[in-house]
Parts: structure tokens; C-alpha cells; sequence
């Protein structure tokens, strides 16, 4: 019974790492090659590579490296979603809506600047 559980356990916990994965490389598919550079992050090919080999590896388990192998793609996944994912939103000007309150670029501080 507690073998049981350790099992599920393992499997959900594989299910996440794979959804993370799966998240990163898809995020990192839309994401503009210009915004990598801009970003001065590694070229979007390099990611795409690593973040697919992190998705392959979490559906074909291979036993022996499997653990080693899914470990490195969870960190590849974590830190695009942590580093990289924000510093291309940064630069493409993303994020929810651009600009926060959804003001214009004529927009000061404290409200619009009208030039008066």
C-alpha cells in the first residue's frame, strides 16, 4: 500500500515537471529570435533544442539517467520560466496589456501630461 502511493506520487509529480516543460518550450516556440538577442539571453534555437529534449526525456522514460535526465530538464524548464521568460516579455514590451493601467505613452506620473 505505501509502495502504492510513492508510485502515484512519483507520477504526479512527473505529470508537473512534464507540464512545466511542456509550458517552457511552448512559450519559448512564440517568443520572437529578435527578443533573445535583445534580451542578450541564448538564441531561441538553443532553447527550443533544450526545452524539447526536457519534454522527450519526461515522456520516454529511460531507465537508469531517466531521474538524471528529467532533473536537468526541470532546471532548463525553471530557469526559462524564471530568467529568460521575463527579460523577452521585458523587451517585446509585454506583459498584461504593455503598459500597467492601460495609460497612454503621453501619460506622466501623476496623469496625462497635456503639454500645458
Amino acid at each position: 500500500m505505501l509502495m502504492e502511493g510513492f508510485g502515484t506520487l512519483l507520477w504526479l509529480i512527473t505529470l508537473v515537471v512534464l507540464g512545466l516543460a511542456v509550458f517552457a518550450f511552448v512559450d519559448a516556440a512564440i517568443r520572437r529570435e529578435d527578443a533573445y538577442r535583445a534580451a542578450d539571453k541564448q538564441t531561441k534555437q538553443f532553447w527550443l533544442i533544450l526545452l524539447g529534449l526536457a519534454v522527450v526525456v519526461n515522456l520516454v522514460q529511460i531507465p537508469g539517467l531517466g531521474m538524471l535526465l528529467m532533473l536537468v530538464g526541470l532546471i532548463a524548464s525553471i530557469v526559462y520560466i524564471v530568467d529568460v521568460r521575463p527579460a523577452l516579455k521585458q523587451v517585446a514590451g509585454g506583459g498584461r496589456g504593455g503598459r500597467r493601467g492601460g495609460g497612454s505613452s503621453s501619460d506622466g506620473p501623476y496623469g496625462p501630461f497635456n503639454g500645458r
